[in-house]
């Protein structure tokens, strides 16, 4: 594999001497360059060296910034314990990028009409910046996978009018709002995006308000992942745009105790004990998931619950089966939405439902 050289490399390493990572790397990535970044150099400088397809590897270290990337490539680090990327400090703040004066660890941005295609971050830990460890917008294709996104003021990982992600094997834990969500704009009004196919899996999502957040986008898929210690595990929020929110896969996850505390905000009441939560959604089949002690006296409390939408949508045509709850109050599974319609419940191993016959 060619290993391109500049003035903020390390200089030519062989695939053996990076390790087992490049060992495995797909065929079709051979010709395509390779940044090394030790320990004490910028990442950016390699980001913005690379070309499309290229990978830049980080070396173990701490690196005091935060990353744009706008091109096809690679970011990979030598493992998510041992590459750490932090906010800037002292002098360096003042020649941040865009993406540190916003607030967030590493931002992944199409331009103006195009989407950025085929972008991979890898085994590195992204902590403790004020707004969201990774912010994607205009997406297709992206991976983030072995990466732990920690102490995030706001998102863990975030993609808004992103398609076709795959966010999995990741660890979020401790961040202010999801540790993962996935939108279509959040300050602009509109339907909900087709994601066509976005998949969120494997992941462990720990003591995060939310442990996933689904806000206006459809066409996804949300399975095995560990979702414990948030206020609430997943949420699908829609509204009263059109298409609406849903047309979602959350399958063979394992919810247990999301019993944190989080306070009212001027959208939400109070949420605690929330395992997962529809509302304003429409044809979403929770299935075969494990949900249990999930415990609180939020009017959202409960292992399954489908709630009003803050604006008045119902939630439509939802299907609610072969799912084993245990321990959850006031209820494993709970309608609380008068309005809603067509919403099915089948197959599920449950104590206590609201109405009763939901189990």
């Amino acid at each position: 594999m060619p290993v391109r050289q500049g003035k903020y490399l390390a200089g030519v390493m062989t695939v053996a001497a990076l390790g087992a990572g490049f060992a495995t790397a797909p065929a079709a990535h051979a010709a395509f360059g390779v940044h090394v970044v030790r320990a004490g150099q910028s990442i950016q400088a390699a980001v913005d060296q690379a070309r499309e397809g290229d990978t830049v590897y980080v070396m173990p270290g701490t690196y005091r910034e935060s990353l744009r990337i706008s091109k096809a490539l690679t970011l990979r680090g030598a493992d998510a314990g041992a590459v750490v990327l932090r906010p800037a400090v002292g002098k360096a703040v003042g020649a941040a990028n865009a993406c540190a004066a916003a607030g967030d660890g590493i931002c992944v941005r199409g331009d103006a009409g195009r989407m950025v295609s085929d972008v991979h971050i890898e085994s590195l830990t992204v902590q403790g910046f004020a707004k969201n460890g990774i912010d994607a917008s205009g997406t297709d294709r992206m991976t983030v996978r072995r990466v732990t996104v920690q102490d995030n003021g706001q998102q863990g990982i975030s993609q808004e009018k992103s398609t076709r992600a795959v966010l999995a094997d990741n660890q979020a834990v401790g961040n202010g709002q999801s540790g993962i969500f996935v939108a279509n704009l959040v300050d602009a009004e509109g339907g909900a995006l087709d994601t066509q196919g976005t998949v969120i899996s494997h992941n462990t999502l720990m003591d995060n308000k939310i442990g996933a957040t689904v806000r206006r986008a459809r066409v996804m898929t949300i399975e095995n992942n560990q979702v414990a210690g948030n206020c609430g595990g997943v949420f699908v929020v829609g509204d009263e745009n059109n298409p609406k929110a849903g047309d979602l896969d959350i399958k063979h996850n394992t919810i247990t105790a999301n019993n944190k505390y989080c306070a009212a905000t001027t959208r939400l009441p109070a949420m605690q004990g929330i395992g997962v939560l529809l509302t304003g959604a429409e044809d979403t089949r929770v299935t075969d998931n494990q949900i249990m002690d999930n415990v609180g006296t939020s009017p959202m409390s409960g292992g399954i619950v489908l709630y009003p939408s803050n604006v008045g949508v119902a939630n439509m045509r939802n299907q609610v089966s072969g799912n084993v709850l245990s321990g959850n109050a006031p209820a494993d599974v709970a309608d609380r939405d008068a309005k809603g319609a067509g919403n099915v419940f089948t197959s599920n191993t449950c104590k206590v439902s609201e109405p009763a016959g939901r189990c």
